[in-house]
């Protein structure tokens, strides 16, 4: 079982499998999910699955019975081949069963996953479905930042939780602008647009309140905006003392709303350096600037890619999580011929059908056949890691992560050394 080096390649894994397995259903109770934390004794274990065989006996349904029996069979032998090793350093789940096929056909599958984090459950259960929610657990990024811009006329509050800003109000304040007349009028119109912006600022920290007093991993808050407006919402009393408590800092900017949240971000970047937002729009600007400065070290498209990884020379490879294209195999059932070719998803049943009228050019049969199908990501990542390269996967969150998507189709890296 091997380990993957990489975090963001690993949790996109992982994801994509807890899909797949979320749409699978047993007969009847007889499919097993096995949770094995970090140190749990392989003996143990299967001391365990074996009073779970005897138990099984017990299944007045004969078809679910001989399932039951057969997945924790599966399970037993797996478990012979991983080393203890393995379990001293990492938590391992195991599912197994049979999953209907066609018509009343089954066919018994087995998934080993080793979670990106350390899940300390022990946990045996035999289901019409296989237990995720422990995994989903995991996968869930839990520390989130409060972000506000505010000014006198508008405030964003939002929140940044592993590679996701979500903003969660929007609220303005609909103060006037200057009033040019003198006089009593004049100190009139101020003292109601200081009524007006007293009235704002109260719903905007009431609007913070709401939001951010409810999430359990809750790290703190930023504030920042264009004008003297943040401080006074802070250190006056429109925030809930609880959240008063919690400002990480206050940030002049030079912008409002929307772009001044990501102005809010880029000078908070020191501060939350951990966060997978941050993370990933650093990767994507050192391509970005490799690019722009022209140092050959940039580079991208899927041929020129696989042409560096094959040398070695990659030190970081980016892969857009977006990116549905596969790889695949076409082989001749009458010789050796093969072929590889990289297509769209939805370009697969095109391909079939056209492979149904194609002959082999090496023995001219009309044999030829997918014999292998990958999604391109996990293909290209595979490659990788056979040479020592970082896989680093980005998701569309970022405006430099669409950018990866939309301008190089996903697939960029940087390489090791400048091509001579």
């Amino acid at each position: 079982m091997s380990i993957s080096k990489s975090k963001s390649l690993e949790r996109y894994k992982t994801r994509k499998l807890l899909e797949e397995l979320a749409e699978k259903r047993g007969y009847g109770t007889e499919l097993i999910s096995l949770y094995i934390p970090q140190g749990k004794q392989i003996s143990d274990v299967q001391n365990y699955l074996k009073q779970e065989y005897g138990t099984a006996e017990n299944i007045k349904s004969k078809t679910t019975r001989k399932n039951v029996k057969s997945a924790i069979t599966t399970l037993q032998q797996r478990l012979k081949i991983i080393p203890q090793s393995v379990i001293n350093e990492h938590s391992i789940v195991l599912f197994a069963g049979a999953i209907p096929t066609n018509g009343q056909q089954t066919v018994m599958e087995f998934y080993p996953i080793v979670p990106p984090e350390p899940i300390n459950t022990y946990l045996y259960r035999c289901a019409s479905e296989f237990v995720l929610g422990p995994l989903l657990d995991v996968l869930e990024e839990k520390d989130t930042y409060g972000l506000i811009v505010i000014d006198r006329s508008a405030a964003y509050v939002a929140t940044l939780k592993g590679n996701r800003l979500e903003i969660h109000k929007r609220l303005t304040s609909g103060v006037h602008g200057k009033h040019r007349a003198g006089g009593q009028s004049q100190r009139r119109f101020e003292r109601v647009i200081e009524q007006q912006v007293h009235e704002f600022l109260v719903r905007v920290g009431e609007g913070a309140g709401e939001i951010y007093l409810e999430i359990p991993d809750f790290k703190g808050l930023f504030v920042g905006g264009p004008g003297p407006t943040k401080e006074t919402f802070i250190n006056k009393d429109y925030l809930d003392y609880r959240l008063k408590e919690n400002v990480l800092g206050s940030e002049d900017l030079s912008y409002s709303e929307e772009q001044g949240l990501k102005e809010l971000i880029s000078k908070i970047e020191p501060k939350i350096s951990d966060v997978r937002y941050v993370e990933e729009k650093k990767l994507v600007q050192q391509f970005l600037s490799h690019l722009a400065k022209d140092t050959g070290k940039a580079i991208y498209g899927e041929k020129e890619i696989r042409n560096y990884l094959e040398q070695g020379a990659v030190a970081i490879l980016l892969l857009s999580e977006a990116l549905d294209i596969i790889r695949v195999k076409i082989s001749c059932g009458s010789c050796d011929y093969t072929i590889e070719k990289t297509i769209r998803v939805g370009e697969i049943n095109k391909l079939k059908e056209s492979l149904t009228v194609e002959e082999c050019p090496d023995c001219t049969s009309s044999l030829l056949s997918i014999a292998e199908t990958k999604p391109l990501l996990e293909d290209l990542a595979e490659l990788a890691e056979t040479a020592g390269t970082r896989v680093e996967v980005i998701s569309n969150e970022t405006e430099e992560g669409s950018e990866l998507w939309n301008a190089f189709k996903g697939i960029a890296g940087i390489l090791r050394y400048t091509p001579s």
